[in-house]
């Protein structure tokens, strides 16, 4: 004999768990094998009773959110279940559906605004298989053994009294050690030591709650409490492992798409890439169910198809003729697709899907309420009799009998020809097998012969790779030395027009009537840098300034240090506009010389002076320079006096101040 069934189904008749005022009550149906016990009206209250009561093996419900507002509610309502008791959502985990949708899986229909007739179809397809598990535990758990009552401040037994309790505490705590290791489960033990005995034992225990073979218990000094390590999200398991069946379209090629329907026709997966190959597609299909049928959109299936087929032992199913694109469009219409290749995929699939869906709609006429219509529409679809496998399914659900011996039954005539037919078919299926190997060794010799192509190909294209990167480098450097070329064409012209300014100006010095003067703009570095670039500057050469603005000692310096015979300014520079020009110009030694006074005249950025003239101021600032040097040599000579005289009488002063002071 096999265990009975016992299914709870609920759904809410009135109130709600959010309402404060309004508590809920709920419909329940209590089924046990398929058939229902009875049918009441309860609370909150009495449902947890009757759960303890007597243990079903499942509660159904068709969304979580009637049983608990949130996670932290939800974690209580699973901690109060009996262990054994699994909480079953039947329209799905994460990704949910109507309860109409999942009863119509199993042919059966409801009035969905009967809250009665609800609980009934979640009871029953909960028997049946569909829905998933809500997990909120770990497979670990913790007992914890405590007082009962608190021993309060007492009177003359109030020693007595602790003491029993604590003793009490830790015998239930030894009671629970010798059950746990019974049962051979993994735990580790803490005491909280007390005045004879102890206050809190608990153990944590590395087992599911429904594995701890320990109850929840009170008694006058002692309470037990059971408790799972909670999750940190709820988890959905399903409660049947059983894959739904695919009806499978695949477009090979570089890119690959697939396309998954289940038997109701509705999209189950929709891919493409061009990196997936066919352990890829078989992948992806084993994560999403189990293929019954796989389609293509060609007459003739593609080979790689037709392996994957094979790998799943599924059904063929191809077109008459090639599919046009025109119906294509046309039975995608209102699927989303990215591209063509999911496009022929999905067109595929829907192909296929919508030439079995008339024997489909025959069966859902034929087929009673309560069997899988998935499994049958597989079964059938494979060649067996409905008759045939409504007796399969209603033989699996039935109770096992013990088997009967027989005696072997005599061979008819009929059977032996039976055997002479099946004989024969061996031997064609035998010949057919033979062809088949030659077929394979042809293509196998083709697939070497094309593969030698493939790669004389490769190498062909690696060698014009190869060249083709090396004239890119080539065009790279010779772009670059292009540029350098032109910036130092550019550098060589400039050279060339200062080349002959130099020459031109060489021409003026050799030239005995007038002397050659180089223009510089401004009194600064950067009008020196200028001249520098333009014209260059040698020793001795003649520099006419025509403007001071900006100067400083440090361009006085630079001249010194170029060495150049003088400096020619106008006449308004020497005048009084700039009071320490000359001064800096006579300590550096250059001879500064007015424009006027040198007869200089300028066109553009260069200049003549006149001979006699030029020489004359020279000469003048030369005497005025030798004045100056004198002047500064005695003024420096009077200066040391001074000090000498200074320090003389600061010395007078101090001895004389100590012969004083002498006895």
């Amino acid at each position: 004999m096999r265990d009975r069934l016992s299914v709870f189904g609920i759904d809410i008749v009135k109130g709600s768990v959010r309402s404060r005022s309004r508590r809920p009550m709920y419909a329940l149906i209590r089924m046990v094998d398929g058939n229902i016990e009875s049918e009441s009206t309860v609370s909150m209250f009495r449902l947890f009773r009757l759960l303890s009561e007597e243990r079903p093996d499942i509660l159904a419900v068709d969304s979580i959110q009637e049983i608990a507002t949130d996670q932290h509610e939800l974690f209580f309502f699973l901690q109060g279940l009996p262990p054994q008791t699994k909480l079953v959502q039947v329209t799905g985990g994460e990704k949910k559906e109507t309860l109409g949708k999942v009863a119509a899986r199993y042919n059966i229909s409801f009035d969905r605004f009967d809250p009665f007739a609800e609980a009934r179809t979640s009871a029953r397809v909960a028997s049946l298989g569909a829905g998933v598990e809500v997990i909120a535990f770990e497979n670990e758990s913790e007992v914890v053994v405590s007082r009962h009552r608190s021993p309060g401040r007492g009177g003359w037994s109030q020693n007595r009294y602790v003491r029993k309790i604590h003793g009490a505490v830790q015998l239930k705590g030894r009671e629970i050690e010798m059950q746990l290791a019974a049962a051979a489960l993994r735990y580790e033990k803490k005491e909280t030591k007390a005045f004879g005995g102890c206050s809190r034992v608990a153990f944590r225990v590395f087992a599911p709650r429904g594995e701890v073979p320990v109850s929840m218990y009170r008694g006058a000094d002692v309470q037990v409490r059971i408790s799972g390590k909670r999750l940190e999200r709820i988890r959905y398991r399903p409660l049947s492992g059983k894959p739904r069946n695919l009806i499978v379209g695949i477009d090979p090629g570089t890119t690959t798409a697939v396309a998954a329907l289940d038997l109701d026709g509705n999209l189950m997966l929709l891919s493409s890439s061009r990196q997936m190959n066919m352990s890829g597609v078989i992948e992806s299909l084993y994560k999403t169910g189990k293929p019954l049928v796989i389609a293509s959109d060609v007459q003739e299936m593609p080979y790689s198809v037709e392996k994957i087929r094979r790998a799943f032992s599924a059904i063929a199913f191809t077109p008459k003729q090639d599919t046009s694109v025109e119906a294509k469009v046309a039975l995608t219409q209102g699927f989303p697709y990215e591209n063509v290749h999911e496009r022929d995929a999905l067109s595929a699939a829907l192909d296929a899907f919508h030439h079995y869906d008339a024997k489909f709609r025959n069966l859902i006429r034929r087929v009673p309420p309560g069997h899988d219509l998935d499994e049958v529409r597989a079964r059938v679809i494979r060649g067996q009799a409905l008759d045939q496998v409504l007796g399969d399914l209603a033989t699996v659900r039935a109770p096992a009998e013990a088997p009967v011996e027989t005696a072997p039954a005599p061979v008819t005539a009929r059977q032996d020809e039976r055997v002479r037919v099946l004989d024969g078919m061996v031997k064609r299926l035998r010949t057919y097998a033979a062809e088949l190997e030659e077929t394979i060794k042809a293509k196998e010799y083709e697939i070497h012969r094309l593969q030698g192509r493939l790669r004389a190909v490769h190498d062909k294209r690696d060698l014009e790779l190869a060249k083709e990167t090396e004239i890119t480098k080539r065009d790279a450097i010779i772009q670059s030395l292009k540029k350098r070329l032109r910036k130092e064409e550019r550098h060589n012209r400039t050279l060339a027009k200062r080349v002959d300014r130099i020459r031109s100006f060489a021409e003026l010095s050799l030239d005995g009537e007038a002397v050659p003067v180089k223009v510089m703009d401004a009194l600064t570095r950067e009008g020196l840098r200028r001249l520098i670039e333009d014209t260059g500057i040698c020793e001795g050469d003649v520099v006419f300034v025509q403007k001071s603005d900006g100067w400083g000692k440090g361009i006085v310096k630079d001249l010194a240090d170029t060495k150049v015979g003088a400096v020619v300014v106008p006449a308004a520079i020497l005048d009084g506009r700039d009071l320490h020009i000359g001064p800096a110009f006579r300590e550096a030694g250059i001879p500064l010389i007015a424009a006027a006074d040198a007869g200089v005249q300028v066109r553009g950025k260069k200049g003549l002076a006149a001979k006699d003239r030029f020489h004359e101021a020279v000469t003048r600032w030369q005497e005025e320079q030798a004045q100056f040097v004198r002047e500064k040599e005695s003024n420096k000579i009077e200066h040391m006096f001074k000090e000498y005289k200074s320090e003389r009488g600061k010395e007078a002063k101090k001895g004389g101040g100590q012969s004083v002071g002498r006895p």
